[in-house]
């Protein structure tokens, strides 16, 4: 007996950008190198494309012409488990397990103080596919999102430079789902899918390196909101009209530690502050805030050859909650139906599994000449588990004692060119 009715079914597919990325919907990191040492780029720079898309304070220390051509194989691992009024159920999993994101990054040095770059990254996505589950409303969701990020740095003197970048966003989002009035009327469903939608938004980052010893680097950088609205893209009420969604990436802040103690051996730790709870579209759906600490590490074996590794955690913004048995409403933004506390987080671990904690990391970089190099990283986020438990609404009624998990693992495979000059 189908029990996920519009209310859940319609947010779940219209926001699962997915579990893309693994803090939160945000990539632990953009390059191999910062991949590959736990997500680093805030206190130590990596490559000229950690100093475009993460901390532009590195920007002014970049020498000569540099470009880098990469991107990331991603297979993410999602299951979901529904049952609402205790009926029994199992794990589903989705059919959306293998993503390709590109990555461009080129810096110019001007002269001694100034540098300007430009980067392109694919920053989120990935859906979900359920399209053969009826219990999970059958749903099926893509989201591509981008940056383009023009960037200039400049250095103050040997221990201070700054940066800046605008952040250029682009979006694109589809999504499907089979969605009912009544959860045991199938004649009362309609396919609420409204087709592709594309956004367009647009913020700002600065960030500072600082080098008090030679050995010793400290950084720090913020990165605003991006406000995005996703236009005529879902039918929530099954009158015809296609709503519109605010989404908005969230505000960020990073500070970070890098050491040289010998020429063949760096490390590194950086702290970074994630704002869910204050962007449209997450707060409404009670994300929490994320602290997520990253370390890392490079040693070069030879000259030629370096070994990377790192540890990366962000507790999940989505968090197990049990006895949501009260209808309170929650509205989303621009969207018409209004969601039971429990409906929220059957979304949330649904259409939404953002619940990746503990990342481990891997790599290295061989430079074949003086001007190119291949990096290479592999990430690994361990499964986790997050379930709810409460009384699922929809228009038929209330039913109790209903629970709903997801399980999220991940691994991804990076891989950049890299030419100096």
């Amino acid at each position: 007996m189908k029990k996920v009715a519009g209310s859940v079914a319609l947010v779940s597919a219209l926001l699962s950008t997915g579990a893309f990325a693994t803090n939160g919907d945000n990539m632990i990191g953009v390059s191999p190198a910062s991949r590959a040492m736990g997500g680093l780029g805030t206190g130590i720079c990596l490559e000229p494309t950690d100093s475009i898309f993460r901390n532009p304070g590195w920007l002014g220390r970049q020498k000569g012409f540099n470009i880098s051509f990469g991107g990331i194989l991603f297979m993410p691992h999602v299951k979901a488990k529904s049952s609402i009024g205790g009926q029994p159920a199992s794990y589903e999993t989705s059919k959306a397990d293998t993503f390709t994101i590109p990555e461009i990054a080129i810096t110019n040095q001007i002269n001694d103080q100034v540098v300007i770059g430009i980067g392109a990254y694919g920053v989120s996505g990935m859906g979900v596919d359920y399209r053969d589950k009826a219990n999970l409303a059958r749903m099926h969701t893509s989201l591509q999102f981008m940056r383009i990020v023009p960037a200039v740095g400049y250095k103050i003197s040997d221990q201070l430079a700054i940066g800046g970048a605008l952040h250029l966003a682009w979006g694109s989002l589809d999504m499907g789902a089979i969605l009912c009035g009544d959860g045991t009327d199938p004649t009362t469903c309609w396919n609420a899918g409204g087709g592709q939608s594309q956004s367009y938004g647009i913020g700002a980052s600065i960030g500072i390196n600082f080098k008090p010893l030679d050995d010793v680097c400290l950084g720090a950088y913020y990165q605003s909101g991006v406000k995005m609205k996703y236009k005529n893209v879902f039918d929530s009420d099954g009158n015809g009209d296609f709503e519109d969604l605010k989404l908005e990436q969230p505000q960020e802040a990073s500070v970070g530690v890098g050491f040289r103690p010998i020429e063949e051996l760096k490390f590194g730790f950086d702290i970074r502050w994630i704002n869910w709870s204050g962007a449209d579209g997450y707060k409404q759906f009670k994300w929490k805030d994320q602290w997520v600490f990253a370390v890392g590490g490079e040693y070069k074996v030879t000259p030629r050859l370096a070994l990377r590794a790192g540890y990366n955690y962000g507790k999940s913004p989505i968090r197990s909650k049990s006895g949501l048995n009260a209808p309170n409403m929650n509205y989303i933004p621009d969207l018409q139906a209004p969601f039971p506390d429990f409906n929220l987080e059957w979304f949330n671990l649904v259409g939404f599994p953002a619940i990746a904690e503990h990342h481990l990391t891997f790599g290295f970089g061989y430079q074949f000449t003086e001007n190119f190099t291949l990096n290479v990283s592999y990430v690994r986020a361990f499964e986790k588990t997050v379930t709810t438990t409460g009384t699922y609404y929809d228009r038929a009624g209330a039913y109790p004692n209903s629970t709903v998990s997801a399980k999220n693992a991940q691994d991804s495979i990076g891989v950049s060119l890299d030419w100096s000059f």
